[in-house]
This record gives C-alpha cells, sequence and structure tokens, in this order.
C-alpha cells in the first residue's frame, strides 16, 4: 500500500523498482520493463534515430516469433501426437509433473515438414524472421519452407529476462544413429540468440543464486529440469556447447560460489576440468561434485529426496584442487615422474587464480601434501604466470594487426583505381606459374587455415611464444608485410579477400567460415572453391603423402616453401617489368638499373633459400 518494503533479515529496504530489482536481480531499466509489462503499463522510451528505432523493431519481431512458436510447441502437448508421443514422454518416462511442464514451456514438435511454418505465416509472421531465429529452413530445391524442429521434444530457451530466444528439440526415436538425424537439434544464432552468452534455466534460477550464494552448473536440459522439480532452483545449465568465459562472466554476476555437478565418466571429468579453468580467472570459488557411476543430476534426482540430494552436495562437494588431484593421482601411484605432471597441472591450474593470498593458499597446501619446496612452487606459479601475460600480450598485439589489416583492406578497396602510368609493375596477364601457386596457397588456407603450426626450435620461423601460430596467420602475414604480394588472379584474389574478412573482422569459427565460402551466392566463389577442396594434390607439392611422417611435419615444410616459390615468381615478373621499362625509358635509366640489381639479389637469395628446403 506504501509502495516501499524492508526487510528485517538483511535490512535492504526501497521502493517497489527497488525490491524488483534485488528479489529478481534485475538491472532499472529491466525492473522498469517488468513491471510495465505486468500490469500493461506502457513505456515511452526516449526517442531515437531511425536506425536505433529499425533495429529495436527487427529485435522485437524475432523476440514475438519466438515467443509465438513457444506457444505453439506447449500447445501441441495437449492433443493428438503431441499428448500420446510427447506429453507421454515428459510424464511417463522422465517423470515430470504437469507444474514442471508448465514451467519450462516444454512443448512437442509435430511430425511431417512445415506445420509450423504454415501456422506462423497464417498469422501473419514473416518469412524472414522464421529463417532468422531459425525456426524454419529453406529447401535448396525450390526455395520454399519447412519446419527445423520435426517429431521432437521442444525445450525453449530463455534469455536471462525471461523471453524466448531460442530451442532445443530431442528426437525420440531410438534409431536415431542409423536415420542419420542428430539426437538434438538446436536454434542456430541469431540476434537475439547467442548461445556462448546464455545459460538455460538462468531467469529462473538467478534469484536463488543471489539468495543462496551459490550457482549449481550441469550439463543437460533435463538435469536442469528434474533438479528444478525436486527443490534446487539455484541451477543452471549451458546451452549445447561447452561451458564459455561469456557464461561464467553470467555466473559472476550473481555469486561468487560454483558448484560443478557432471557425470562421473572421462567425458564429464574432462568438461570439469574445463569449467574449472575458465571460472578461476574470473575469481569464482569452484567446488566439484562427481556423482554415482550411471547417474547423472536427473537419474538422481528421480532417486532421492530433496534432503538426500543436498546432503549428498554437501558431503561430496571437493575444491577444485582436491577433485583434480584425486582424478591425476589415479594413474599416477609411487611413480616420481607421474606425481611431478599432477603437481605440475595443479601448480598452472593454480595460477589461474587472481587473489594472491587464496593462490598462496593453495600453493601452500600443495606444498605440505606433496612434501615440496612452497618456494619451488610459488616461483613456478609465478614463471607460469608471467608466460601467460606475455602469451596475452602478444595476442593482443596480433588483434590489433588483424584490425590494421582489415582497415587497410577496406581503405584499399574504397581507394579509386589508379592510371595505367600509376601502376607498379601490375603484369596484365597473370603468369601461369604465378596463378598456379596463388591456388596452392589457397588451398592450404582452405584445407589448414586453423591448424596450429608449430616450428623445430632451430627453425628461423620458430617464435618463443605460448600464443599459437595458425597457417592463416602465417601465410596472410606472409604475403601482406612490407612487400605486398595480394594475389594477382582476380577469382583466387575474391576469395582470399573473403576468407580473411570472415577471419579478421567477422571472427567466424573454421566450420563457419568454410560453410560461408562452399555455400556462396557467388558462383564464381562457390564453383573455385569446391573445385579446389576437391583437387587430390597440390600443384608443387604432390609427393607429401609418402615423405612427410605427420601433418605438421607437411605444414611447416610445405607452406614456408610455397610462400618462397611465390615471392620468388613474382620478383622474375617485376625483373622482366623493370628490364622492359629500362628499353623503353632511357632517362630513368639509373633509377631502374638499381632497383633491378636489388630484385636481382633478392631473387638469388630466395633461390638459394629454397634449394636448401
Amino acid at each position: 500500500a506504501k509502495g516501499m518494503y524492508y526487510c528485517f533479515g538483511c535490512h535492504k529496504g526501497g521502493n517497489t523498482i527497488g525490491f524488483v530489482m534485488d528479489y529478481l536481480s534485475m538491472s532499472y531499466v529491466e525492473a522498469l520493463q517488468y513491471l510495465a509489462k505486468k500490469y500493461n503499463i506502457e513505456v515511452v522510451m526516449e526517442e531515437d534515430d531511425p536506425e536505433a528505432i529499425a533495429k529495436r523493431d527487427h529485435r522485437e519481431s524475432l523476440f514475438a516469433v519466438s515467443e509465438y512458436a513457444a506457444e505453439y510447441f506447449k500447445n501441441n502437448l495437449k492433443e493428438g501426437e503431441g499428448r500420446a508421443i510427447g506429453y507421454r514422454y515428459f510424464r511417463e518416462q522422465r517423470g515430470l509433473e504437469d507444474a514442471t511442464i508448465e514451467k519450462f514451456s516444454l512443448g512437442w514438435a509435430l511430425g511431417g515438414s512445415n506445420s509450423l511454418t504454415d501456422s506462423a505465416r497464417a498469422k501473419g509472421y514473416k518469412e524472414e524472421y522464421l529463417l532468422e531465429t531459425g525456426l524454419s529452413t529453406k529447401r535448396d530445391s525450390d526455395g520454399s519452407l519447412s519446419d527445423r524442429f520435426k517429431e521432437r521434444a521442444i525445450f525453449p530457451i530463455c534469455n536471462e529476462s525471461g523471453r524466448f530466444v531460442a530451442f532445443g528439440g530431442r528426437t525420440l526415436r531410438s534409431d536415431y544413429r542409423e536415420s542419420g538425424i542428430g539426437k538434438y537439434v538446436n536454434s542456430h544464432e541469431s540476434e537475439i540468440y547467442d548461445k556462448s552468452r546464455t545459460l538455460y534455466g538462468l531467469h529462473l534460477a538467478k534469484s536463488p543464486i543471489s539468495r543462496k550464494d551459490n550457482c549449481i552448473l550441469v550439463e543437460g536440459y533435463l538435469d536442469l529440469i528434474a533438479m528444478h522439480q525436486l527443490g534446487i532452483t539455484n541451477v543452471v545449465a549451458s546451452c549445447g556447447t561447452s561451458l564459455t568465459a561469456q557464461q561464467v562472466k553470467l555466473i559472476k554476476k550473481y555469486t561468487s560460489n560454483l558448484t560443478i555437478i557432471y557425470d562421473g565418466d572421462s567425458a564429464g571429468i574432462h568438461a570439469a576440468e574445463r569449467a574449472i579453468d575458465l571460472a578461476l580467472p574470473e575469481g569464482l570459488n569452484v567446488k566439484v561434485v562427481i556423482l554415482p557411476d550411471d547417474d547423472d543430476p536427473d537419474s538422481f534426482s528421480r532417486k532421492h529426496t530433496l534432503a538426500e540430494f543436498e546432503d549428498f552436495i554437501a558431503q561430496n562437494a571437493k575444491d577444485f584442487a582436491s577433485f583434480k588431484a584425486e582424478h591425476l593421482m589415479e594413474g599416477a601411484g609411487n611413480d616420481p615422474l607421474k606425481r611431478a605432471q599432477m603437481v605440475r597441472s595443479l601448480v598452472e591450474t593454480i595460477s589461474l587464480i587472481q587473489d594472491p593470498i587464496v593462490r598462496a593458499y593453495y600453493i601452500k597446501d600443495l606444498a605440505a601434501k606433496e612434501g615440496l619446496d612452497e618456494a619451488t612452487l610459488s616461483h613456478d606459479c609465478a614463471a607460469i604466470r608471467t608466460r601467460r601475460v606475455v602469451a596475452q600480450q602478444e595476442e593482443a598485439n596480433r588483434q590489433q594487426r588483424r584490425e590494421e589489416i582489415r582497415k587497410e583492406r577496406e581503405a584499399a578497396n574504397q581507394a579509386p583505381e589508379q592510371a595505367p602510368a600509376e601502376q607498379m609493375h601490375i603484369q596484365k596477364k597473370v603468369d601461369k606459374r604465378v596463378s598456379s601457386l596463388e591456388r596452392e596457397l589457397l588451398k592450404f588456407l582452405l584445407e589448414y587455415g586453423f591448424e596450429v603450426l608449430k616450428f623445430d626450435p632451430d627453425s628461423k620461423y620458430h617464435m618463443e611464444t605460448e600464443a599459437p601460430l595458425y597457417v592463416v596467420d602465417f601465410i596472410d602475414g606472409s604475403l601482406i608485410g612490407d612487400e605486398d604480394l595480394s594475389f594477382l588472379t582476380p577469382e583466387y584474389r575474391k576469395i582470399y579477400d573473403l576468407y580473411m574478412k570472415y577471419y579478421y573482422e567477422d571472427n567466424l569459427s573454421q566450420h563457419a567460415l568454410m560453410s560461408r565460402l562452399t555455400n556462396s551466392p557467388d558462383d564464381e566463389v562457390r564453383g573455385t572453391v569446391q573445385d579446389i577442396l576437391t583437387e587430390k594434390y597440390m600443384i608443387s607439392v604432390s609427393s607429401f603423402v609418402n615423405s612427410m611422417t605427420n601433418k605438421n611435419t607437411f605444414l611447416t615444410k610445405y607452406i614456408p616453401r610455397s610462400i618462397l616459390m611465390y615471392r620468388l615468381e613474382r620478383i622474375k615478373g617485376e625483373i622482366a617489368c623493370l628490364q622492359k621499362d629500362m628499353a623503353d625509358d632511357s632517362e630513368n635509366i639509373e633509377t631502374l638499373a638499381e632497383s633491378l640489381q636489388k630484385l636481382t639479389r633478392l631473387k638469388n637469395k630466395i633461390s638459394k633459400e629454397l634449394e636448401r628446403s
């Protein structure tokens, strides 16, 4: 009645908006929007420019179509196929109560090809939003739309504020492997859904997490849902992917304590170790609970009461160091070398802790348990942190260089074409040898661009750094340096520039980058890429299969060699152009002769390098 609140337990108080902010862990703007939506009050936003308004309207349209799909899938459980298969699965096989099914808006995607698509279009939702949210796909044959989710149990995914942004669909067919269909199909990323920044169930868990000052992390949708039904609500799950640094930052907003509950198999242990390595740098206090064999949080929840599960967590939660030591100790026994490796691995993990006092306590505890000199472990820990800082700085420098290259490319694309008299010895007809070597370098990029190059310590290309050197960075750095060796063959230059744009500007993964190229709407790009990828051998390295012992040996030998050969052919072309200019331009013959001498010396130097390699 007074529009205010006060808690006699924690002594917090304030107005209505403050209560929503505290209780639901929302920002001021989120609390305003939440209350406005709850009581049907229009919130008038400050007028934006037309571009900002269009962008906001576009996002709202994506939210709207996602909310419609969530309601559609949920309603399918009420009758027919959805009732007989989907609802029965949730109730009988998974033991979920109606209240739980409703709480998580679980649903069913009908069989057939386009039931959701047709229903949404009939309601007036545009095809572009169905495609962008990944609810529909476009057939290659005739361009018509088809449902992405067919005959699957549906798990809607909400963002931090509780709005539907994506969906996970699980097949109930036992022969899904033989049929070649995935067990899970997930929405692709969109403007409203970034899976690396989304935690399943966070909109329901953020208040319990804040109140209990602890977040429980599990792997699957049903693990989380079963724990909620049992009464453990401060739990989240990653969305169909391994835990990411961005998801850890989300958890950190609500608590500094993280309890990981994963399966006890090797995959679960490996996933827990990776989660530890991501959580420690963010200042989280990490504990791990490993469930008994053949159990996951879902099955364990159905076998035990709330009190039993909570008691199990309390008794079996180990700090990250104890968990990792116990796991590593299994294969170490009394072998001094294996125990040394175990200690080194633990020191590596402890070095991720940002708080120096906490770090010191873990080092002291490890030294005491293993009977080692504390100063030695502290020195190793400090050295690891120093190397990591150096590697991060090198990676930052590399990113800065990528940005510089991106800007250079933009400037080059926007610059007016030079008059023929101003061009620097560009060959009018690209030499066949130059073109074939450009094709060879493209094949290296397309097939091995994201491979890490590990040069021998005595190689001139070896660098003392922990930062990985990818094939794409090595090739681009070698071609776009003091001498600009941009490709001359138009179709290869187009593909090379697209590859670098997707890599430097869009930061695409290897799979996404190659998908863009092999499915390009540009017939020339798509055809040339597919043609290069289907070549059995490369032009100058066709004997590598029998001569190389492994992939890294092959790459570290032939990529530098191909670049040298390409530089040599380009220099030969420059020399030919200079010789022609000397015959036609007697006034500048001294300057041209000096340039010719420099190029000839460089040509001879590269030729000798190729003879030695």
